[in-house]
């Protein structure tokens, strides 16, 4: 092959990569941690607050955020559902598209009842759901969360949890995992992305 028909082909292949890269979408940049093609944290099925059964598909088309935590929790459970009232107020208008969902993970007292009066106190909007302990421990089987019953030295008893949110877009794709204190901001930004 002759210099000039070289230079022609490397020129040709080179523009063909180029023409390609820019027509490539663009990734969103997530702050937080990309679990997109994840194989878990795909089904959901517990009642709320209001005595509904809910399962994912029932919020088709919002961004929903899932947490698992437990009402008689010091700090990291009111602390996240202050970040993200902060998240709904944030977004004004388009927070009609978030749904942030609270799963226990002390189903023996929390009650519909006594979630009915916990959750909806930091968002109206806010949902807490509950069922039996097999329910709940299968839910949290499938967003791998852990928990346990810890005895205290007073009497009764708290609960050890992982403290992540889960974040899934419109399709009920399981999409970011936010770990707890990455503050409202940070959450802020990337609902934001997922609700575009």
């Amino acid at each position: 092959m002759s210099g000039f028909r070289r230079l022609l082909v490397v020129l040709g292949l080179v523009m063909l990569a180029a023409g390609g890269c820019s027509e490539a979408p663009q990734a969103p940049r997530f702050k937080l941690t990309d679990v997109t093609g994840a194989s878990f944290g795909k089904e959901l099925a517990l009642t709320d607050h209001n005595g509904r059964r809910r399962t994912l598909a029932d919020f088709k088309g919002k961004v929903v955020t899932v947490f698992f935590g437990f009402t008689h929790c010091p700090d990291v459970c009111p602390t996240t559902l202050v970040e993200m009232a902060s998240v709904m107020k944030e977004l004004g208008p388009e927070a009609q598209r978030l749904q942030v969902l609270f799963v226990t993970v002390d189903p023996e007292r929390d009650t519909a009842e006594v979630l009915g009066r916990y959750v909806p106190a930091f968002h109206p909007s806010f949902l807490g759901l509950t069922g039996s302990a097999e329910e709940v421990a299968r839910t949290a089987k499938e967003f791998k969360i852990f928990f346990q019953k810890q005895p205290l030295p007073s009497g009764g008893y708290t609960m050890d949890h992982s403290a992540g949110t889960y974040i899934l877009d419109g399709e009920g794709r399981l999409r970011l995992f936010a770990q707890y204190g990455v503050g409202a901001p940070t959450l802020l930004h990337d609902i934001r992305l997922l609700l575009k």
